[in-house]
């Protein structure tokens, strides 16, 4: 008989003034099973992962039925117990992986904790056992990675560090916060083929939280399709993709399977350039990450930077925007030069070009209220009253449609999809007319994520906004891309007008990004492999022979 390692019973959950979050979960998960649970932003998924583990979000509460870890109820343990357990029973891949880590301590000491505190191994053999998982898991220079921190790594590097600290106990059960969110289509490959092995090789159970059917269907045995709390519907995995019973489930699929077509109306990019940038080098302590780049964007159009995690995407951002200030080269905005210190940059300079971070768990400040948040440049570029800034806050809140009630709340009650929203509702407070977005839409559920694409069109069409949108999502750049630039090795390897770049002929590495992304079908990853001569067992994880 299966072992069962996890079973939730009627779980309720709610905020401590008694608003129902999730609502009568019942579920099972076997040794070796993974579930995928599905949904939009908010309805529940992250809750009922965390609730595995007997935790509550701060300012929510388990009110209800009983979540059961290899048969003994964890949410009745006392603490001591819950600790012992975390991490070595059950382990958890956030979201957020930069948010996860501590800044001030390296990603090997980070990594080896886990077994060190739980006594499974010694100080040198959890470093070499974390060595061995870095270089299963195609984290560039295994043996010293290790030795960098948080900040030194790219967002998809840091997610696959964060699997490495979340496998470095073996546990029974782990659950898979929206793990290949932040990694481009060619990593997450890896990232997926990884931890299929460790589910097969270690007989893991595994909870799958995801927006995107496609990645899940490679890795799911079963899923859990939830709206508001609710479960909408559970079956096999090739049952929900191919005859969904309910219309929700039946709009994923559907949203899923167009989230290639080209939705960008046009592609005349003709005329005066706002950004332009000649011979752009830069990079971080003196290693060069960004070289040679030279780019334009026309005004009121929209260019996509696109390639594999630590190509130099997010760098190259930054360096625009005034962030790295030992940058060569030049950009130059609407026919104006400007300084590679942002310290040096006018005010009405700073207004003009805004950005969208990557993680808003790292650009949010915490302690403040999304008033005080939105409100900040209202203040800063304007210089608007009390009453005027929550005015214009509440009507930023409803252009990024999000409910005017959060006003008051801190991000830390928000889902991911909120705050990225909340970081967008930022950016247009400046009402710019540059925005770098980077992976604005990454933690959106597909339905979300196309109701903001839709929001940036519109506003694009309204205001003559010009964006320059860096993600890994070729479905988006086929959707709001006038022009794209491919990024290899901090180079630019192929640039143009989108239909052009995506057509045959092309550069090999952009045939490799489009022939990455997953398909919605259960056998799509082991055919990639199949096709480029790579089995399964390449990714094989180590054994320490410890545990």
């Amino acid at each position: 008989m299966t072992r069962t390692i996890l079973e939730m019973r009627g779980l309720r959950i709610e905020t401590l003034d008694g608003s129902p979050l999730v609502q009568d979960i019942w579920l099972k998960l076997a040794a070796g099973e993974v579930l995928g649970l599905i949904g939009e932003s908010g309805a529940g998924k992250s809750t009922i992962g965390l609730a595995a583990l007997g935790y509550a979000r701060q300012g929510c509460r388990i009110a209800g039925g009983e979540v059961f870890l290899d048969g003994t109820d964890i949410v009745s343990q006392p603490s001591s117990v819950k600790r012992e357990w975390r991490g070595r029973r059950v382990a958890y891949v956030a979201q957020s992986a930069a948010a996860s880590f501590n800044p001030a301590l390296t990603i090997e000491k980070q990594v080896c904790e886990g077994p060190i505190r739980h006594g499974l191994m010694n100080k040198e053999e959890s470093r070499q056992w974390a060595i061995s998982l870095f270089r299963s898991l195609d984290l560039p220079d295994p043996e010293n990675i290790g030795k960098r921190y948080p900040h030194q790594l790219s967002g998809g590097q840091l997610q696959r560090a964060m699997a490495a600290m979340a496998m470095s106990c073996k546990p029974d059960l782990l659950i898979m916060d929206e793990p290949t969110t932040a990694l481009d289509v060619t990593t997450q490959i890896e990232v997926l083929v990884m931890l299929r092995k460790l589910v097969r090789e270690f007989n893991t159970a595994a909870l799958y939280i995801t927006h995107d059917l496609a990645v899940v269907a490679q890795l799911a045995d079963r899923i859990m399709v939830l709206r508001h709390g609710k479960e909408v519907e559970t079956g096999d995995t090739q049952t929900i993709l191919e005859n969904p019973q309910q219309e929700y489930t039946r709009r994923l699929v559907a949203e899923r399977e167009q989230a290639l077509t080209p939705l960008a109306e046009g592609h005349e990019t003709a005329g005066q350039p706002l950004l332009t940038m000649r011979k752009l080098s830069t990079g971080y302590n003196g290693k060069r990450v960004v070289n040679d780049v030279s780019l334009q964007l026309p005004r009121g159009k929209t260019l996509a930077i696109i390639g594999e995690s630590g190509s130099g995407k997010s760098t190259l951002a930054r360096a625009l925007v005034g962030l790295l200030p030992d940058t060569e080269g030049t950009v130059d905005f609407d026919g104006v030069s400007l300084s590679h210190n942002f310290h040096q940059r006018n005010k009405e300079t700073l207004r003009r070009m805004q950005m969208i971070y990557q993680l808003p768990d790292v650009a949010l400040n915490p302690r403040q209220t999304l008033l005080d948040i939105i409100g900040r440049p209202l203040t800063f570029y304007f210089g608007m009253n009390k009453k005027q800034v929550r005015e214009r806050v509440e009507e930023l809140l409803r252009l990024t449609e999000l409910p005017v009630k959060l006003i008051d709340r801190r991000p830390g009650e928000l889902s991911g999809g909120q705050k990225q929203r909340v970081c967008i509702a930022r950016a247009l407070a400046s009402q710019p007319e540059l925005i770098i977005c980077d992976e604005a839409t990454s933690a959106l559920d597909p339905l979300v994520a196309e109701e903001v694409l839709n929001l940036l069109r519109r506003l694009q069409q309204q205001m003559g906004l010009s964006y320059l949108f860096i993600t890994h999502d070729l479905g988006t750049v086929k959707r709001i891309a006038h022009q794209v630039a491919v990024m290899y090795q901090g180079q630019v390897v192929a640039s143009g007008d989108t239909d052009v770049v995506f057509s045959a002929p092309m550069h090999s590495y952009t045939e490799k990004l489009l022939t990455s992304v997953p398909e919605m079908r259960t056998s799509w990853l082991d055919e990639v492999l199949a096709l480029r001569g790579t089995a399964l067992p390449a990714a094989a994880i180590p054994s320490t022979g410890v545990l």
